[in-house]
């Protein structure tokens, strides 16, 4: 007597009775991360499970379309721990904006510094020169370093004839 079966190199050999049993106890697949419409441990014990239909054969074309329609049916369900944690996450988002957002401050306008050109004559240094523009209570070496920034020298080194700006007196 001929099977109906027809056997192909992926095919098992097992009984086709066997295949039935193995069929039958298959576990429905479920959506990721959804919950069942009724919890069977809210059940009580004198009512009766709600039936679902039996599940359509699943041909070549249901295949393919299959991915696409649970894709478009799925709906993102939040917990309540998942609403939380977004709303912790906004809040921190507007928090850190807000404060570096006050953080930032425009300077205001800067009053121009009086200054007037000095010629460097044969054998003078900065320091001298620093020493005669500094008032009593400034130190020199921060004058030294004030006339090679407002000059932009690469250092303190000058040349006979070479024109600087110092600061008024």
């Amino acid at each position: 007597m001929m099977s109906a079966m027809v056997m192909g190199p992926a095919m098992s050999t097992v009984a086709p009775q066997r295949v039935a049993e193995r069929v039958a106890y298959r576990v429905p697949n479920r959506v990721p991360n959804r919950m069942p419409d009724r919890m069977p441990s809210r059940m009580s014990r004198g009512t009766a499970r709600p039936t679902t239909p039996p599940r359509a054969e699943r041909t070549a074309d249901s295949a393919v379309a299959a991915p696409s329609a649970a894709v478009s049916g799925a709906h993102l369900r939040l917990t309540t721990r998942g609403r939380v944690v977004l709303w912790l996450l906004a809040a921190t988002v507007v928090a850190l904006v807000t404060l570096l957002g006050s953080q930032a401050s425009a300077d205001g306008p800067v009053t121009a510094q009086e200054v007037q050109r000095h010629v460097v004559q044969p054998g003078e240094t900065l320091w001298q020169i620093a020493e005669s523009v500094a008032t009593p209570s400034q130190d020199v070496r921060d004058v030294v370093v004030a006339l090679v920034d407002l000059n932009e020298l690469p250092d303190a080194g000058l040349m006979a004839g070479q024109v600087i700006v110092v600061p008024a007196r």
